[in-house]
């Protein structure tokens, strides 16, 4: 019986991972192409032979999304998986429809056909959408367990955007380990905050292979998430984290919705700043979905700096690229802080944007008035840092995770906008942990 022609539908993340645990060394299948979307730059590489195994000698090319109907036809394929996260359902199946009508079948794996066992207790910190809250919630859950007594070690949903072979397994513990992985600003904005408050974080694109690693130096592992997407790794506790600024996308979004429906815990963020018709909307939706779910609300209240350099100034705000552009989030922390702050004009960007920047703009026209701070390669980091010195502004508020000012040369001031997870209620991530038996 002749194997099944697969192309995997990715983004640099889900996708690798689907193929390691599924399709690697399964002469059942033959994948034939990855396709890349979301993310610049990823189409054109290949998928190293290093990495894909024996079955795959030259590697596997990655393409443009764009070309699916003409790969589908060319490359003979039988069946398309689609494995990459937050978008709307109706994005999910207009994709399926378009992959039916070329005459071929539509797949979405299981989560026990790509979660992989620990020896070690797993926490897993996953959202509804991306920009909801999961760093700073996991950052807690790190405190929590530590304070407990127990030896904490966290692995980040992937984001290869670089060497894959290089990066297969990549351990950071030093500011020093950012600069030796080459890594990215939306890769510094995750591994940074663990950094500085003394822990250690894995990342790559070898999950098993991480796994094994992380669980020589751990009592309990954390899965730190990435967009909405649904954990890598068999989970002990799960945590989602639902965004009433957003009300029902918890509802609609892929596969968000799926993890609502496992969590163990759902934690309502941002109570402080959202309207309260909205938090019972997400409460409502939850009770819905997982109504065996414990819920805790949360604050992530914003701080600053250096006030004085908002109050009744001219300010740029930067915010989170990801959360801005496939995210879809109107504001941020930075926002927050302006307002909270006094800030007299918050300045448009766009005149000021080159080349990079001025194309995310294009592909993402809702972002308005914010500066999406993208960096997903050294281009588009300089472009950035050029767009950020050419706004006519007073001063500029970073509401990234990643200090800005450390990677940028700015000819500004700048303000640092911080924001830590605030749990309120007797039902605390603690609680649940306690009551799940891993402290």
């Amino acid at each position: 019986m002749s194997c099944k022609n697969i192309l995997i539908m990715g983004a640099a993340g889900r996708d690798f991972h689907n193929f390691n645990v599924y399709f690697r060394n399964n002469d059942e299948y033959n994948v034939v192409a990855f396709t890349a979307a979301q993310i610049p730059n990823i189409d054109g590489r290949i998928y190293p032979p290093e990495l894909a195994g024996k079955l795959y000698p030259e590697g596997i090319k990655i393409y443009d999304e764009k070309d699916l109907v003409d790969l589908i036809k060319d490359l003979k394929v039988d069946e398309v998986v689609f494995s990459y996260s937050d978008v709307q359902f109706n994005y999910v199946m207009t994709k399926a429809s378009i992959v039916n009508s070329a005459g071929v079948s539509f797949r979405l794996l299981g989560n026990d056909e790509t979660m992989i066992k620990s020896t070690k207790p797993v926490v897993s910190v996953i959202a509804v959408r991306t920009g909801s809250g999961k760093s700073q919630t996991s950052r807690r859950v790190v405190q929590i367990l530590r304070e407990a007594g127990k030896k904490v070690v966290s692995i980040r949903h992937p984001m290869p955007y670089g060497d894959l072979v290089k990066q297969k397994v990549q351990r950071y513990a030093t500011l020093e380990d950012l600069k030796k992985y080459e890594c990215t600003i939306e890769e510094m904005e995750e591994y940074e905050p663990h950094i500085a408050m003394g822990s250690v974080i894995y990342a790559g694109v070898d999950y098993e292979a991480i796994l094994r690693e992380a669980e020589k130096e751990a009592d309990v592992i954390i899965w730190d998430g990435g967009n909405n997407d649904i954990p890598f790794y068999k989970s002990d506790v799960v945590f989602t984290v639902v965004d009433p600024h957003r009300a029902g996308h918890e509802m609609y979004y892929y596969p968000g919705n799926t993890s609502l429906r496992i969590a163990d815990a759902a934690i309502i963020n941002k109570i402080d700043s959202a309207k309260e018709e909205n938090i019972k909307i997400v409460r409502d939706n939850i009770k819905a979905v997982n109504p065996k779910a414990k819920v805790i609300e949360a604050a992530s209240p914003v701080t600053v700096d250096h006030p004085e350099l908002i109050k009744g100034k001219r300010v740029l705000v930067v915010e989170d690229g990801p959360t801005l552009t496939h995210g879809e989030m109107e504001y941020g922390a930075g926002i927050i802080a302006a307002r909270n702050n006094g800030a007299a004009e918050i300045i448009d960007p766009r005149p000021y944007t080159v080349k990079t920047i001025t194309d995310t703009y294009k592909k993402y026209p809702k972002i308005g008035i914010l500066l999406p701070a993208m960096g997903y390669s050294n281009e588009q980091i300089k472009d950035l840092e050029t767009t950020i010195n050419n706004t006519n502004c007073d001063s500029v508020i970073i509401g990234t995770p990643v200090d800005l000012g450390r990677i940028l040369k700015i000819n500004k001031p700048s303000v640092r906008v911080v924001y830590e997870l605030l749990e309120i209620g007797a039902v605390t991530i603690k609680s649940v942990l306690q009551e799940k038996g891993i402290i």
